[in-house]
């Protein structure tokens, strides 16, 4: 047999080779003319978009196509045209049998010379669900920038890298409030690490915060120094770890300056540790000779009569009175670290039974639960009310109740304070009440504040005093 009669066998088994071929592939396959008009469609078409072949044979593909993307569609036909040796790949929407649009990314290629072809062929695929992922990734970006340049607290990325047996952790991005607040930006810290950025004593410290992050798997806070200007020193931070294909691949920190409130808090320490020291002279110099002097006066009136005993033993109460009250004073100004829940029915009820109140009448407005400590608290409790009883009388009605959302009041129908003496009320020593320390309302200033809440003075509701805490966590009303 000649070459000329073998070529011509081989051609004639050709298009049986090439319907095969295009019958089992998984890909659409699609020969249009030069106008657009479908010559042939696979039996992928019946899988990929639920028409059977014979339905877009001899109509044109544009009308299949979503009409925002048939210029584009109809741009890759004409360069494929125009240069046969190159292929356009172009994404459009076509149009499903059940109407809805799916996308497909099609692949064109000039075959127009070909004798068995002869026409423009197209691959086809569908990838709907890729466009799906990539516009739900595309929101979820928009998202992740909207919250890193809006929040107030700083952000900062970390990608965690291989080395070694170990992992290297390198700056990958800062959020805008970040930069405002420590004067570096992304650009001289991205590919950094920690120890390149802050020095390799304050850096190798913040890298072992994060080991311990990736470590545990799971976020972890803490709080951290790391002195970045004038009013930046202390950091609370919280970081996350972020995981991709079950490793550890980037982390997440979240961190507030907190510099005001240690500073504050350490301020709050040194002042109960001098006040301690105070309490403890008080309690050791000044309790041993008031006690003998308090029993010089009770052997004094059992041997007679005078007019000056009942003026002695007043003021020796009195200085007993102020001792114990300075030594609460002490004791209960030290920050609370340790809660529980309250209710507040229940601790005014036992704070209430504890003072003498004689008529006075007590009326719970509201009932709430909230975290405290009950034990300092009582102290609060018992001394306000022993203030609405000193300045509004026997017969006078206290109420206690909710204060807005975030709090709790206690009010009388007393005789009021004057708003030029609300802060001065609050200051160690003072007292209107005959026999009064003066340190009672200081008590309850510094136990509120000792739970980081907030007091304030005001006008009650029946024009007697009303003193409102505010709190930092919102209570749980019933």
């Amino acid at each position: 047999m000649d070459n000329d009669t073998t070529h011509r066998e081989n051609n004639n088994h050709k298009p049986e080779w090439y319907r095969t071929l295009v019958e089992e592939v998984n890909d659409l396959v699609t020969v249009v003319d030069t106008d657009g008009t479908i010559t042939y469609v696979s039996p992928a078409i019946t899988r990929i978009l639920g028409y059977d072949p014979g339905e877009l044979v001899g109509h044109e593909g544009f009308e299949f196509v979503h009409p925002e993307d048939r210029e584009r569609n109809a741009d890759a036909l004409e360069a494929v045209l125009s240069n046969p040796s190159e292929s356009e790949t172009v994404e459009v929407r076509f149009r499903h049998a059940d109407g809805s649009w799916r996308w497909i990314e099609a692949t064109m290629r000039n075959r127009v010379d070909d004798d068995i072809i002869d026409g423009i062929l197209l691959s086809s695929r569908d990838i709907t669900e890729r466009k799906e992922h990539e516009r739900e990734a595309r929101e979820l970006a928009e998202e992740y920038e909207a919250v890193l340049n809006s929040v107030e607290d700083a952000i900062f990325l970390m990608n965690v890298e291989e080395d070694g047996d170990g992992v290297r952790f390198e700056f990958e991005r800062l959020s805008p409030s970040y930069e405002r607040q420590t004067g570096i930006t992304t650009e001289e810290v991205q590919g950094q690490t920690p120890q390149a950025v802050f020095g390799e004593e304050q850096g190798a410290e913040l890298a072992a915060n994060y080991h311990r992050c990736v470590k545990a798997g799971e976020p972890i806070s803490y709080q951290e120094e790391l002195r970045v200007s004038e009013g930046a020193r202390f950091w609370q931070t919280k970081l996350a770890p972020v995981v991709s294909d079950g490793e550890i691949t980037r982390l997440v920190g979240v961190t507030r300056n907190v510099t005001e409130r240690v500073e504050r808090e350490r301020q709050l320490r040194q002042q109960n540790e001098r006040l301690g020291e105070f309490a403890s002279v008080i309690s050791h110099d000044l309790r041993s000779p008031l006690n003998v002097a308090q029993g010089r006066a009770a052997l004094l009136a059992e041997q007679g009569e005078s007019e000056h005993l009942d003026p002695l033993l007043q003021a020796l109460d009195r200085m007993e009175a102020i001792v114990e009250d300075t030594l609460t004073l002490a004791r209960q100004g030290d920050i609370i670290s340790e809660t529980e829940s309250v209710s507040l029915t229940n601790l005014v009820g036992k704070c209430w039974a504890t003072v003498d109140t004689g008529e006075a009448t007590i009326e719970i407005v509201d009932e709430m639960t909230f975290q405290a400590d009950p034990d300092r608290l009582r102290h609060v409790f018992e001394n306000l009310f022993r203030n609405a009883v000193e300045h509004g009388g026997s017969d006078v009605t206290v109420r206690v109740g909710c204060h807005n959302e975030l709090g709790i009041y206690v009010e009388d129908n007393g005789p009021g304070i004057p708003v030029e003496k609300r802060d001065e009320v609050l200051e160690p020593g003072h007292s209107s009440a005959q026999g009064g320390t003066g340190f009672g309302l200081t008590i309850v200033k510094r136990i509120v504040e000792a739970h980081g809440w907030e007091l304030s003075v005001a006008n009650g509701t029946d024009g007697g005093a009303r003193f409102e805490f505010e709190m930092s966590e919102q209570g749980e009303f019933v």
